[in-house]
């Protein structure tokens, strides 16, 4: 609105000007060669505009008959720059589709027309690594780095090559760009990963703050990084240097205070110099973030010569804090275990097993049959359930699955890979899983509408979940157990699972206890228990040794 004001503005002031010359009265001679020319004043004006003009036409045609051949030769430039560049992006759509011979004529094509045009490089560079010639490759990067624009983009695809080939030189092409370009992510990386594989933490922490600076990676994974830096740093100085694994695990656990390692080895730390009630605060606090087994034992057994009393005592602090925590239900039954305190441990294991019954908690429920009753049947049965058992949570980075913490992925290079979680799981066990959990349930409600009993006694004891495995055929032979004294020995049964027969009842004759056996029985039937212990009624847990009478308690599930 404005400019069209202006515009009439100007326009008027124009016409003002113009009518008030021509009403100027005054008139204009000439005189040339004997003649004389009279005009008046806005004739005057008007062929000096026209004249001026006219000037101008001439000198327009003049200027550009002269600059003709300059001008064909930039059309010629353009047109070829405009095809060149045509070229180009025909090319890299061959590259991405994977279409080698398309890519090299268009690169060819693309190289003739604008020569040694940064993108030209490019598309040939990458022509010539869909076609594997890695020589052509290389010379394409290698001529990058002349131009400055295009030197880092050179380094890179130097640092490539390099690494595909194993190469050493792979590491100086990376320190070369992180130096030119600290804000590229893939130098910062490299960089990160070459100095971690060489130990050098210090160094590596200078990578990961520049790159922090510089926003390419976020603050919280820089804190992360840095935590798992000074743990390591910790791990590798705790035995030389122990107070200045103290002082790094201390920054690590403040910058991640859900770090296990840092945790573990700080509260080691304080508890070798007799801060007990530090050393128990750090732990509390890790373990309400991360549910560690190393947590655990660390807080179990930050006094040394404490109890095995004391040591449950302090599980029953870890499942107070964590009344939901599968490890501190672990825990207990474990410290029940060592201080003997059985019926403990089997009302805290036993759920944990109907739950999930993992490879850990199979294992746990054997060593209670060890340690409680010696029943070498019922162990062998959990441990033979341990083995196809569901994992338990371990360290896991890139599918890598670990016993340990480490700081870097063995598999990756990446740094602060390895995370506490639960393998994944075969598809076997999964199915195995999901029908043991049924097969338990099932059996613990038969078993406390029905009781077991075995020697005069009521036994009260969970079974291990029989698996229904009617697919495979397995092969077992069952070890009798120990005689008891002043009773014929149980005889010895031979189990062969035949292939051929259909998944059937198994029926096994029961002999008097004053029979003998001279020679093993053999029976053939679809086992469904890939180790199969001594054959008995369901009822019928088979003989043990003679043990003192117990105080009567409920049956579990019943």
């Amino acid at each position: 609105m404005i400019r069209l004001l202006v515009f009439f503005a100007l326009l008027m002031a124009a016409t003002l000007g113009l009518g008030l010359v021509v009403e100027t009265p005054g008139s204009v001679a000439v005189s040339y060669g004997g003649f004389e020319y009279k005009v008046t004043l806005a004739k005057a004006l008007a062929l000096l505009f026209a004249f001026a003009i006219a000037v101008l036409i001439v000198w327009s045609v003049l200027r550009t008959l002269l600059r003709l051949p300059s001008l064909l030769s930039l059309s010629n430039r353009m047109r070829r720059k405009a095809r060149g560049y045509s070229a180009i992006s025909r090319g890299l759509v061959s590259v991405g589709v994977g279409d080698r011979r398309a890519a090299q004529r268009f690169a060819s094509e693309a190289e003739r027309l604008l020569g040694r045009d940064p993108m030209t490089l490019l598309l040939k560079a990458q022509s010539a690594q869909l076609s594997g010639d890695k020589k052509a490759a290389e010379a394409a990067f290698t001529k990058m780095l002349d131009n400055p624009e295009t030197k880092v983009l050179g380094l890179r695809g130097l640092f490539i090559e390099a690494r595909r080939e194993g190469a050493d030189g792979a590491r100086v092409f990376a320190e070369e760009a992180f130096r030119l370009a600290p804000a590229s992510p893939w130098a910062g990386q490299a960089v990160l990963e070459y100095r971690t594989a060489d130990k050098n933490w210090r160094s590596a922490m200078s990578v990961v703050d520049e790159s922090a600076s510089r926003r390419v990676i976020d603050r919280d994974t820089a804190r992360r990084q840095k935590a798992t830096l000074l743990a390591a740093e910790a791990i590798e100085a705790s035995e030389r240097h122990p107070d200045q694994a103290q002082q790094l695990a201390s920054q690590a656990l403040k910058l991640n205070p859900g770090h296990t390692v840092a945790a573990v080895i700080l509260a080691q730390r304080l508890a070798a110099k007799g801060d007990y009630s530090k050393a128990t605060r750090i732990l509390e606090t890790t373990w309400k973030l991360v549910q560690h087994p190393d947590v655990a034992d660390a807080y179990l057994g930050v006094r040394h010569g404490d109890s095995t009393h004391d040591r449950l005592k302090r599980a029953r602090a870890l499942l107070k804090l964590t009344p939901k925590s599968r490890e501190a239900g672990l825990t207990v039954a474990k410290a029940g275990m060592d201080a003997r305190e059985f019926d403990l441990a089997r009302q805290t294991l036993e759920p944990l097993v109907l739950q999930e019954p993992t490879a850990r908690a199979c294992r746990l429920m054997a060593e209670l049959e060890d340690r409680e009753h010696g029943n070498a049947g019922m162990v062998r049965k959990w441990l033979s359930r341990a083995s196809h058992a569901p994992r338990d949570p371990a360290w896991v980075a890139d599918g890598y699955i670990s016993e340990r913490w480490a700081p870097v992925s063995p598999v990756s290079g990446r740094i602060d890979a390895f995370e506490w979680a639960t393998p994944p799981q075969s598809l076997e066990s999964s199915v195995r899983a999901s029908i043991d959990a049924d097969q338990a349930q099932e059996k613990v409600h038969e078993a406390g509408d029905s009781g077991q009993e075995s020697n005069g006694q009521q036994s009260k004891v969970l079974n291990p979940p029989i698996l229904d495995a009617a697919t495979q055929t397995v092969v077992a032979t069952a070890n009798a157990a120990e005689p008891v004294a002043d009773e014929a020995p149980a005889p010895v049964v031979d189990v062969v699972a035949a292939s051929a027969i259909e998944p059937a009842p198994l029926a096994v004759p029961v002999m008097p206890e004053s029979e003998t056996v001279a020679e093993p029985v053999k029976v053939s039937a679809v086992i469904t228990d890939p180790v199969q212990g001594l054959v008995h009624l369901p009822d019928d847990p088979g003989p043990r040794s003679p043990e003192p009478p117990r105080k009567k308690r409920r049956f579990f599930g019943s």
